[in-house]
């Protein structure tokens, strides 16, 4: 038996005989004590909610629709956790960073990259300037000229 039960005295529970010679066997299966083994049943049915006398059906049926209402809530509870947190927190994030990126975009330039030719000025020669700009002349020490 468990320390925690060592010096607690022993009570007398009226059964009929052929229940109690069940019981006995299913103790020594689990090989523990008889006061352990109806202990451990009494949690098992408290912890996991069901009744001993409500069927489990031939898979457990009634077991496992309540582990899946359970799942269920749960599942319920983490979406409006999100929900939450999208709202209160996302959202407005997102719209102050999108008001911000707004104001600080330079306004956009037309690139020119060749002068416009206006459709009536197709056949004018323009003509082009030369001397616009400058070659450096740069002293080779290497050529012999």
């Amino acid at each position: 038996m468990d320390k925690e039960y060592e010096k607690e005295a022993f009570e007398t529970l009226k059964i009929k005989s052929s229940v109690a010679g069940q019981f006995r066997d299913f103790s020594k299966m689990l090989s523990k004590p008889q006061s352990m083994t109806l202990l451990l049943m009494m949690e098992f049915f408290n912890e996991n909610g069901i009744s001993p006398t409500e069927s489990l059906g031939p898979r457990m049926e009634t077991l496992e629709n309540r582990i899946s209402m359970l799942i269920k809530k749960r599942m319920n509870g983490m979406i409006a956790i999100m929900k939450d947190i999208e709202k209160s927190q996302t959202k407005p994030t997102v719209a102050m960073m999108q008001a911000l990126f707004q104001q600080a975009e330079p306004p956009k330039k037309k690139l020119i990259l060749a002068k416009e030719i206006l459709p009536e000025m197709k056949d004018v020669e323009v003509p082009v300037e030369r001397g616009s700009y400058r070659e450096k002349k740069y002293l080779n020490t290497n050529d012999n000229d």
